[in-house]
């Protein structure tokens, strides 16, 4: 009830309100939910390692003083074939490019991790980034703690930015010194950006030679082993980012800035976020400052309890189980109570997810009621009973 007022009533404004309204977007199990989350400081958005675990478009909030970030967590990028093969709704094509016409910013996911994907970005991005080339987009390398060889981040750089960042060519120069492969920091490091008052707004984890004319190194280690290795910016006038010439593209020319972190650990997602309250606008507040997303409870539930779901039932599955709430009410105490039916089309389906002796769904019963407790802030009683769907 108290998040249902809060979404209805106006929205306070404070004096002198900002708001940014950010889309991202990239391949499925990029990440996206999570480094959701992460800027949002609390987990209100399903995440898996099964691809399409986010089913639709939901906002989530974040009131920092003046200013309120709209994050557009949108479903993978995705095509009519997958969609079927993984008995997705028709809106999981459209949504993110609904949420692309809301945005005042985009970023790009990649999962860098993934050796099969991450040297380009995916056709369906790069169609989505051709369609609405007005809106600034930023470069996000995602899971860089899962990349052991630094170098290997120089290249993607340069692959998924075709050479040039904010209209300007990257020019990447590498000096041996005694080992290559060895080095002193690890990946995440070389990308960290020094604090935000201390620099200009428009330089980040890739900072531009207009600083200074050869450039600024990436590899802050002392380590006189480590290879030494630049980007340097030549002004280059910006290509044309049209729908025109996206067929034989790998990268897009047209980031405005490029970031580097670990979304699942945290570590750099809040130097993106100081970044994103530094470009809000001046503009009226959408939500109330209390709200942290626009999803109602029942969304976040039913998205929490697929979450696990997902994870530990095999392959198709998953995607094949319809959720029913029977029940949800306050309890005595003021607990929560909710059961909810999960119904398969199968009775082979069935007894994989009972398990033996009622194993996975005690466990997935167990791991949702918890994250709910953390996303409700109450005690929660989660009953789930399995069911044949007639």
């Amino acid at each position: 009830e108290e998040q249902k007022r809060l979404l209805q009533n106006r929205p306070d404004q404070p004096q002198n309100p900002k708001v940014l309204r950010i889309a991202i977007i990239g391949a499925p199990n990029a990440g996206k939910s999570t480094l959701s989350n992460q800027l949002l400081g609390r987990k209100v958005f399903p995440v898996s390692k099964k691809v399409h675990t986010t089913r639709c478009k939901a906002q989530g909030v974040v009131t920092y003083e003046d200013t309120q970030l709209i994050i557009l967590d949108t479903p993978g990028l995705t095509n009519p074939f997958k969609a079927k093969r993984h008995n997705l709704d028709k809106t999981m094509l459209t949504d993110p490019w609904d949420s692309m016409k809301q945005a005042d910013i985009v970023l790009v996911l990649v999962d860098v991790s993934d050796h099969w994907t991450r040297d380009s970005l995916s056709r369906e991005v790069l169609k989505c980034l051709s369609k609405f080339p007005q809106i600034p987009s930023i470069l996000v390398l995602n899971k860089v703690d899962l990349v052991k060889n630094k170098f290997v981040l120089l290249n993607l750089v340069t692959e998924l930015t075709e050479g040039i960042v904010n209209g300007k060519k990257l020019k990447v120069r590498s000096a041996c010194k005694e080992d290559s492969s060895s080095s002193a920091e690890s990946p995440h490091q070389i990308s960290q950006a020094s604090p935000l008052e201390n620099r200009a707004p428009e330089s980040h984890c890739l900072q531009k030679a207009d600083q200074a004319q050869e450039g600024s190194s990436l590899d802050t280690s002392s380590d006189t082993r480590a290879s030494e290795s630049r980007v340097t910016a030549e002004t280059q006038g910006p290509k044309h980012c049209g729908p025109t010439d996206v067929k034989d593209r790998k990268g897009w020319p047209c980031f405005q800035e490029i970031f580097m972190l670990a979304a699942l650990h945290g570590e750099e997602v809040d130097t993106l976020k100081q970044y994103l309250l530094m470009q809000a606008k001046p503009g009226p507040w959408e939500y109330h400052s209390g709200v942290l997303t626009s999803q109602s409870p029942q969304e976040i539930c039913n998205n929490i309890i697929r979450e696990k779901i997902l994870e530990y039932l095999p392959k198709e599955v998953p995607y094949n189980v319809t959720q029913v709430t029977e029940l949800w009410e306050e309890g005595p105490s003021g607990e929560l109570l909710i059961l909810q039916s999960l119904l398969v089309p199968r009775k082979s389906h069935m007894m994989m997810l009972i398990g033996r002796g009622g194993k996975v769904i005690s466990r997935i019963a167990e791991e949702a009621g918890q994250d709910l407790m953390n996303a409700f802030l109450c005690d929660v009683r989660l009953k789930l009973k399995v069911d044949l769907r007639t």
